[in-house]
Formats: structure tokens, sequence, C-alpha cells
């Protein structure tokens, strides 16, 4: 069976899901799945796992992610992007300085309220679908950690960044946050996801461009973890969700390797000693 992970070059104008549809399609997979929405008017990178490598989503969803973006600023809309009907308009009265100043204020850990229109569920139905009817679900705010902005750039209208983060921030909100600040409003007009984890959107390509021998296996997938060989008297413990006792450091997750160098899964050492998370 093939196993492992794809980097797809998603355009604007399709769904992630779509995506994921479509790669089924092509190579007769039995199981694909996307390892981080990206809205439909989001372009760049998607990466898919393929088969068992569904199995290390997780893995993978909780990465921190890397865009560049573009927040129109006089305008808000519904869905704080530019895919929403526009709700209010109003003068950008702050000049480049300000503008940038109020941006940066955004690097480190902030609390962010999501979007109404969202994927994230309420009672197993997602927001976006309450938001359509009419009754819009207003989620808590929640930790978020913006690691860096960069290379901003300020025009009349618009504001142009690059932007690291942690899992679950939404650059929708930050746009609709950034232009309540200036008092102007604000919405997201276009997205970029560049990086994931590793991986880059320049090594990705489109749905018709990739091939099945552009799968990234499961053991290249996490060389950036610490790697560990386990001996045969100490394989079938592990296998079977037994504890082993090592020398690695507690609570990092570590790749783990038969005697012959094959690839078993990731573990994860603790006191009491490593113990598989993951399993091919």
């Amino acid at each position: 069976m093939t196993n492992g992970f794809l980097l797809i070059q998603k355009s604007s104008g399709i769904t992630s899901a779509r995506v994921v549809q479509k790669i089924k399609s092509k190579f007769k997979f039995k199981k694909v799945g996307h390892l981080g929405t990206l809205d439909p008017m989001a372009d760049g990178l998607l990466i898919l796992a393929i088969n068992r490598a569904t199995k290390f989503a997780n893995l993978l969803l909780e990465s921190d992610k890397s865009y560049f973006a573009t927040v129109s600023l006089g305008s808000r809309t519904d869905t704080d992007d530019a895919e929403g009907q526009i709700i209010e308009t109003l003068p950008v009265l702050r000049n480049a300085y300000e503008i940038e100043d109020a941006l940066m204020g955004f690097v480190g850990e902030n609390m962010q309220t999501p979007p109404i229109y969202s994927a994230l569920k309420f009672e197993g139905k997602p927001l976006y679908k309450y938001a359509r009817e009419g009754r819009p679900i207003q989620k808590d705010p929640r930790k978020i950690i913006v690691h860096s902005i960069d290379n901003v750039t300020v025009t009349t209208s618009n504001v142009s960044f690059d932007i690291h983060c942690s899992k679950g921030t939404y650059i929708r909100s930050i746009a609709r946050d950034l232009g309540k600040q200036l008092e102007c409003g604000g919405h997201l007009s276009a997205l970029t996801r560049t990086k994931q984890q590793q991986f880059l959107l320049n090594d990705a390509k489109t749905i018709d461009e990739i091939a099945e021998s552009d799968l990234i296996s499961l053991e290249d997938a996490f060389t950036h973890l610490n790697s560990l060989t386990l001996q045969d008297s100490e394989l079938k413990i592990f296998l079977n969700g037994g504890k082993v006792e090592t020398q690695e450091p507690f609570d990092v997750l570590i790749s783990v390797r038969d005697s012959q160098g094959t690839f078993l899964g990731i573990g994860k050492n603790s006191s009491e000693g490593l113990k598989h998370e993951y399993l091919v």
C-alpha cells in the first residue's frame, strides 16, 4: 500500500475537501485527508496524508504555519474576508507608520475570537452553516501565538505581510481586529500558505502536475525528530503498547526504527519509559 504525504499547490476558488476528492480519484488511493483547511479564497500549500499516513495527521495539524496575507482596510465584511458581503465602509485615516505599528502589536501570545464563518463546530455542526442560516454562533476567544510578522508593505488601503503563527490562528480574525483597532474596518483580501512544519510551498505541485513519485514517505516526513533504534528484545514491547526504558529526553516525540532501520512509528518518552504514540 502506498503511504506518505503529498504537497499540493492549491489554487484559489477550490475547497480543501475538493482537492482531497480529486487526488483520491486521480490515484485511486483508499484514504486521503488534508492536514489543515485552506479556505476556498486562499491558495498555497495544502499537505495531504495518504493511506496509513492519515494516522499521523494530528502531528502536522498541530504544527505552526506561515502565510503571505493582504488585508484591505476601509471596509468590513460578514465573513471577514473578500468572499463575504460588505457590511460597513469607513475612511482610512491612519498613516502607514500607525498601520504597521498596530499590525506589529499582534506579535506574541493573544486571545483570538474565531470568525463566525468557520469550520469550527458547535454541537457537531460547522459554524458557517449556522451563519448561513442567520443563526451565527460566536465561539469564545482562544489562545494563539503569532511568532513573527515580517516584510510589511502599506499602501493607501492595503497592508501585506508575511506571518508565522501557531495552529488555530485565523488570519481573517487578525484582519478584522486590525481594522477595528484602526477604526476603519478591515477584511482579508488575499492569503497564501507558504510553509507548514518544515514543508514549503516552493516544493508543492498542482493537482495536474503531482505524481505518485512525489510522495514523501512517513520516515522522511519526520526527520526533524530525534531518532531511536530499538533492539529485537524491545521491539515487541513497544509494538504491543508497553514501555521501553531509554536515555531519551522526556516529553518529546521520537522517531522509532527497528534494528534493520525500518520506520515503526513515533513514541514519547517519560519517567516510566518510551511508549508509542503513532504506529505505521
